[in-house]
């Protein structure tokens, strides 16, 4: 792997890095000086293809020059103001910019600074939204087995990824996980949404005969789950868990962190499933990832519910951020937004998903590919363990990526795929024939 030489011991170790081997990685660091459309540059010049989008955000590609024009103006002309009694022209302008794209009757928009605020701050607007309507005893909160909803103690708690909680003790309490959708034994190797599998979603009928439907607040859930590895949901699942939470007054929430601004070749995954939620969590790509931002957009029947019930002059939602709304954020989500509309990414992302669907399937029958996972322009490559030498074969298929110039990511035994929109079809070739190259070399 390129490496970068350190000079001296500790150089490198006031950063305590998140989600890192902090040793290992100082040990033997690779750092990026600068990045360029596709590209990431390591300061030794080493040149990598970003297949995963910085971290499933950068959906326009790398510095282009009309966010950072818009970054740039900004902060010359307003580098701060509060969100709290105060406001800014920017931030109206552009919380109405997204609120047009979002799914029907999503009119109002509470900003955060990343996607794990704005899944605690979405758990939040759904509890407040029952106690507002008489309903304060709807405190549960159902998740799902294999979510990610970031690190925050509400999102962690709603969230089903084990390692991410042992070291925390027993977070917020009543939550409770559906069943996750994996099923590989009926869906491996399923070219899109898998056939089998939506009657996981009735799962949630034996939580409301357990708990009561009185009880629950919400159900959240990722519509495609990214960080555990690109779970694509089966047809008809998202329907069902829709119509079981209307039935029983449960609202739905769905975390589009991920798959949110183009991913799955449409605004939102909401419209490519066509399945509507009552709150819906924004960060990653709203901005391109080049400012914290995060946000959740809600119906007009919950800001309504919540806004109605307090009395003149008092605050509705006692909830937020000092940088919510920041005016730098504002305008690199305006500027982002421009670029996905004017320059066609979300369609560009929908005419690309065929040929990447085609070339993330020709790696089925290589050493260790034991499932391929793919929608829109997501794909996970999901690997066996190496015997030989201990350790997922993930981490081998990284390694020899990143030294032949593309980046992936491994996520346990799972090669993760989320590249910029503005990729193309050779580009496309590169990564999936370099990964390829890696599988056949082990």
């Amino acid at each position: 792997m390129d490496t970068l030489t350190t000079p001296g011991s500790n150089s490198l170790d006031a950063y305590w890095m998140p989600f890192t081997a902090n040793r290992d990685f100082k040990a033997n660091a690779a750092l990026i000086s600068h990045a360029e459309g596709l590209y990431y540059f390591t300061s030794n010049g080493h040149r990598l293809l970003d297949a995963i989008a910085g971290l499933w955000c950068v959906n326009a590609g790398h510095g282009h020059p009309r966010i950072v024009e818009a970054i740039q103006k900004q902060a010359a002309r307003l580098d701060f103001a509060s969100s709290f009694g105060l406001g800014h022209p920017l931030v109206f302008e552009y919380a109405n910019r997204l609120t047009s794209i979002a799914p029907a009757d999503m009119n109002h928009v509470f900003f955060t600074n990343s996607g794990s605020e704005a899944a605690d701050t979405a758990i939040k607007i759904a509890l407040a939204y029952h106690h507002a309507r008489g309903e304060g005893q709807r405190q549960r909160i159902v998740g799902r087995q294999r979510g990610y909803h970031g690190v925050g103690f509400g999102g962690l708690s709603a969230a089903g990824m084990g390692p991410h909680k042992k070291q925390f003790g027993m977070l917020l309490p009543g939550a409770v996980h559906l069943p996750h959708t994996h099923d590989p034994v009926r869906n491996a190797f399923s070219l899109g949404q898998p056939r089998h599998g939506a009657e996981l979603a009735d799962a949630l009928e034996q939580m409301i005969a357990t708990y009561d439907a009185s009880t629950i607040a919400a159900v959240i859930v990722e519509p495609v789950a990214g960080s555990t590895g690109v779970l694509v949901p089966p047809v008809g699942y998202l329907e069902r868990l829709r119509e079981l939470c209307t039935r029983h007054g449960i609202l739905l929430i769905f975390d589009e962190v991920v798959t949110g601004f183009g991913r799955l070749g449409r605004p939102f995954a909401a419209d490519r499933f066509g399945v509507i939620p009552d709150l819906l969590m924004v960060a990653k790509g709203m901005t391109n990832g080049a400012v914290p931002m995060g946000g959740v957009i809600a119906s007009s029947a919950i800001y309504d519910a919540v806004t109605g019930k307090a009395g003149s002059g008092a605050v509705e939602l006692s909830h937020g951020y000092t940088y919510s709304g920041h005016p730098l954020a504002a305008a690199a989500g305006l500027a982002s937004l421009d670029v996905y509309v004017s320059e066609g990414l979300f369609e560009r992302a929908a005419r690309l998903e065929p040929h990447w669907q085609t070339c993330a399937h020709t790696l089925k029958g290589l050493p260790g590919v034991v499932d391929i996972r793919n929608l829109g322009l997501l794909a996970g490559i999901e690997l066996g363990e190496d015997p030989v030498r201990g350790k997922a074969l993930a981490r081998n298929v990284y390694e020899h990526c990143f030294d032949h110039g593309v980046l992936v990511r491994p996520v346990a035994n799972t090669i993760v795929l989320s590249p910029p929109l503005t990729i193309g079809e050779d580009e496309i070739e590169t990564i999936f024939a370099t990964i390829k190259a890696a599988l056949k070399s082990d």
